[in-house]
């Protein structure tokens, strides 16, 4: 938080740290009211702490620090987003060097691909940054829509869901075997997720906003990616759009992406299975001797880990309700607290009412962003990671 507060970019230290969380978890709400006045020192490094957030300061040490010997997966585990850990390599360094290496390749794909659409070299490094991080700090006030740009909006997009999409299935293509990307029930789920509701949406404004064919998908398209993979661009203004398509976005925002991405939210992975575990029970009804196990890619989830992620929605949904009765206490109002909470724990950036993606979120009061400031850091490292620290029995023995 140093470079933001001794330059003067920002005027007090709650600023200045609640920007770094954000940048460094990827969430990329901003307190910034002068994005555009900035030094490029100031917005690189903005763009920079999402960027190697993206992936893990965790799994960035790993990869790149020989120092780290001794209990590698704990860390791995502790900072990937994933419910299961594919062991695609015998050693975890390899593995992340190799996510690492499509990481940049994305990143660099992307930059070439927007200065070829108008930007000039430094703002297309910094999106590039900030759409494979799916963090959604921007070098303008406006966001994307700074450039008015179809070609750069679509752009953005595809790669936003590229990098919502789990890293090790990349892996795997580079390894000769694609056809696992074909039968990945999860990236099916979310593909899915991301088509229904651009579809829904796109109608609504053709509809009801009045919008071309070709704008309202572009649009739609656009919002649904960068809240379905917790990037937090913009080019709308969604609060402008027909209600019920805020509560879309607002599911967009709690699922989240693929596990092992550089998503934030609840993760597909973990909402497949539930949705199993609803179908079995009635199954079960039907049938009360079958054995129904939960099957994700043809294989059998344990109870456990059933168990445990329907702890995890639990515990993430009553965080939701506590930061929104937080926020209200402090002053914030309704629909704003709702927003900026789910948009917080989910490391998405842009939330509802005034802090929509264009507008700041300066004007919380700073008791609000230091609440926020939590819901970003368990948002980021899986809740439990960091709630653990918080009960007795882990620092019993230690």
């Amino acid at each position: 938080m140093l470079p933001f507060y001794l330059s003067g970019s920002v005027e007090s230290i709650t600023n200045a740290f609640f920007e770094t969380m954000s940048g460094f978890t990827t969430t990329g709400a901003a307190i910034m009211d002068n994005i555009d006045a900035q030094s490029h020192g100031i917005l690189f490094w903005r763009s920079l702490t999402q960027w190697i957030g993206g992936l893990g300061i965790v799994c960035f040490a790993i990869a790149v620090l020989p120092i780290f010997s001794e209990g590698n997966m704990q860390l791995f585990s502790a900072e990937s987003v994933g419910v299961t850990h594919d062991k695609i390599h015998p050693k975890i360094s390899i593995i992340t060097k190799w996510i690492w290496a499509v990481y940049v390749i994305l990143t660099a794909s992307e930059t070439i691909l927007l200065c070829y659409g108008g930007m000039n070299l430094f703002d297309a490094i910094c999106h590039s940054f900030s759409t494979t991080a799916t963090g959604g700090y921007s070098t303008k006030q406006a966001s994307v829509a700074y450039w008015n740009s179809s070609f750069i909006e679509y752009v953005i997009a595809i790669f936003m869901i590229l990098s919502g999409i789990n890293f090790s299935l990349y892996f795997l293509c580079l390894k000769g075997k694609g056809e696992k990307i074909l039968r990945d029930e999860e990236l099916r789920w979310f593909l899915y997720s991301v088509g229904i509701l651009t579809i829904i949406i796109t109608l609504a404004l053709i509809f009801q906003n009045h919008y071309d064919t070709e704008t309202a998908f572009r649009k739609a398209l656009f919002q649904v990616a960068t809240a379905h993979t917790s990037c937090g661009f913009g080019t709308d203004d969604y609060t402008l759009w027909p209600p019920f398509t805020w509560l879309l976005l607002i599911f967009a925002m709690l699922a989240g992406g693929c596990t092992g991405s550089t998503s934030g939210g609840i993760k597909n992975m973990r909402l497949l299975m539930m949705a199993k575990g609803i179908r079995n029970n009635f199954k079960k009804i039907l049938h009360p001797n079958a054995v129904l196990p939960i099957r994700v890619n043809r294989q059998a989830i344990a109870p456990g880990i059933v168990m445990t992620v329907a702890i995890f929605i639990g515990f993430y949904l009553f965080f939701v309700l506590l930061g929104w009765t937080l926020l209200l206490f402090f002053g914030v109002g309704f629909s704003e607290a709702f927003g900026t909470v789910v948009s917080s724990i989910g490391n998405v950036g842009p939330g509802l009412g005034n802090f929509e993606p264009a507008n700041s979120w300066n004007g919380l009061p700073d008791t609000a962003k230091w609440t926020l400031s939590f819901l970003i850091l368990i948002g980021r490292l899986e809740m439990f990671c960091v709630l653990l620290l918080f009960y007795p029995g882990f620092w019993r023995n230690r």
